[in-house]
């Protein structure tokens, strides 16, 4: 096989051959120049003096509500349920009236009393008049002393019969003002247990319905041992400096953030319960729009000390490994550094730092995965103190 000449090429493939040679040997020409490495800045970290601030120490218990009062309204007297003049579940007002029984024989056996009464007051009167006249007589000795003796007992038999009436008269009253059962407190009341036309009090006072005063509200919870002891000697402690103990107390409900709810320890059982070692303990709220109803669960927190003077990182500076708890910090030369710490207890997302650091680092508080001891980092001071709140507010301990 005989190859093409190359003048039988045409001109203008050949331009573009040899603009292709030429293209390609640049390109080896510039793969023989030599490459320097230019370092990446050190990465960027936020970092922030500690602060120091008071503290509040406290610990977190969980319990349940529990109404301050408790009553089931029953009939106490026999008769037709007339009227039930409530909404299952509503709120009530004391005094309300919630039941009428049918009160028409209670009226009647009320007058029937009250013309006992009036019957014995005319005996009454009758026989002081008679006393009061054969006495008189008998001084002027137109009487015989049995007269006299037969109306002073028939006075006093008056009096006392007067005074029977009277008793029935005020039981007869009584009788008459249970047909209207009414709201003993402010509450919230449960369903009720009987309809209209139901006869109720016949031969038991029947449950109509309970009813719960929530305003204020109990709150149950447990201590353990533990803590009770150290909640005692921190007592001691402060009765022996003349402080006055803090029993306030924080709750927040199962949907809320933080502890809204202030209120204050109420109660505290006297014996320890040996089978949990616990110590059973109550505090009050105040719930006037009874949005917190009995049987709720609860979040508990409980001061128990205060630390005047603590320094106090962010939660999310403090990293922990094998060694124990430690935070990163940036010298005066930017490089960082790793300083063991010793840490307490969690306060609106600070953390008390107890050793390990004075208070004039800048500790890496964002950017932690790329602050690595030994290294340059460019630090961005971030300056003023964290924000506070109070127990009710912050998340954790």
């Amino acid at each position: 096989m005989t190859g093409r000449r190359p003048e039988s090429i045409p001109r203008g493939k050949m331009i573009a051959i040899w603009g292709l040679a030429a293209a390609i040997l640049g390109l080896s020409l510039g793969c023989g120049e030599k490459q320097t490495f230019v370092p990446p800045p050190p990465p960027k970290v936020t970092v922030r003096q500690p602060i120091r601030q008071a503290v509040t120490i406290f610990r977190d218990f969980t319990g349940n509500t529990q109404a301050i009062n408790t009553v089931q309204l029953r009939a106490r007297v026999e008769g037709y349920l007339e009227k039930v003049l409530f909404q299952d579940g509503a709120k009530v007002k004391q005094g309300q009236l919630l039941f009428q029984i049918q009160a028409d024989t209670y009226e009647a056996k009320l007058k029937q009393a009250e013309a006992e009464v009036l019957s014995q007051k005319a005996s009454l009167e009758h026989a002081e008049r008679e006393y009061a006249r054969f006495s008189q007589l008998f001084k002027e000795n137109a009487a015989a002393a049995t007269d006299v003796s037969k109306w002073l007992f028939e006075r006093d038999s008056a009096r006392a019969k007067l005074l029977s009436a009277q008793a029935r008269m005020e039981l007869a009253k009584l009788d008459l003002s249970y047909t209207k059962v009414t709201a003993p407190f402010d509450g919230r009341i449960d369903r009720r247990l009987k309809d209209p036309g139901n006869l109720v009090g016949s031969g038991e006072k029947t449950v109509l319905a309970e009813i719960n005063q929530i305003h204020p509200i109990y709150v149950y919870f447990t201590i353990s041992e533990r803590d009770l002891l150290e909640f005692l000697e921190i007592r001691r402690a402060k009765s022996q400096q003349k402080q006055k103990p803090d029993w306030s107390l924080y709750m927040g409900l199962a949907n809320q953030q933080g502890f809204p709810h202030i209120g204050e320890l109420d109660f505290g059982s006297i014996t320890l319960d040996a089978k949990t070692g616990t110590l059973l303990l109550r505090g009050v709220f105040p719930n006037p729009e009874g949005e917190i109803w009995a049987g709720m669960y609860a979040r508990i927190r409980a001061p128990v000390a205060t630390e005047p003077d603590s320094l106090q990182v962010p939660e999310t500076a403090v990293a922990s490994d094998q060694q124990g708890r430690y935070v990163l910090v940036v010298n005066d030369k930017n490089v960082v550094e790793r300083r063991e710490v010793q840490v307490g207890p969690t306060w609106n997302q600070m953390m008390v730092v107890k050793k390990g650091l004075t208070g004039n680092e800048w500790v890496v508080v964002n950017g932690l995965l790329r602050a690595i001891p030994g290294h340059e980092v460019t630090p961005s001071r971030e300056e003023g103190p964290a924000k506070t709140s109070s127990p009710s507010e912050s998340q954790g301990s």
